[in-house]
């Protein structure tokens, strides 16, 4: 893991910053495709879908089978988890800020009234 927290791999994000890694990631939440399905339905070659799936399997994103001749995909839930307890994580310093933001303009307000 390099450097975000536990459970957070900055490789998850860096694979999912490529538009077309993220355009295929939102194709796999309806469920499994195959590798010429994504092809098709982003208008990609299938090298270069091929290219992006194998980020995506290296990163743990996704997970593949073979069935017959096809390679078929899925997303993995684990790094979504990951993902989602690091942002969980600054929820509270978040809130804490909206907090003080909040009786920072109630003061101010009260300092008009007469």
């Amino acid at each position: 893991m390099s450097g975000t927290s536990p459970g957070m791999d900055i490789t998850t994000l860096s694979a999912l910053a490529e538009p077309n890694r993220m355009n295929i990631v939102q194709l796999l939440r309806s469920g499994p495709l195959a590798v010429g399905e994504i092809a098709d339905r982003l208008g990609l070659r299938q090298p270069q879908a091929s290219k992006h799936l194998k980020v995506l399997s290296d990163s743990g994103i996704v997970e593949v089978r073979i069935d017959a001749n096809r390679r078929i995909y899925t997303l993995r839930p684990e790094p979504f988890q990951a993902m989602d307890s690091w942002v969980q994580s600054f929820r509270h310093l978040m809130e804490e800020r909206f907090d003080n933001l909040d009786n920072y303009l109630r003061e101010l307000q009260n300092k008009d009234k007469p």
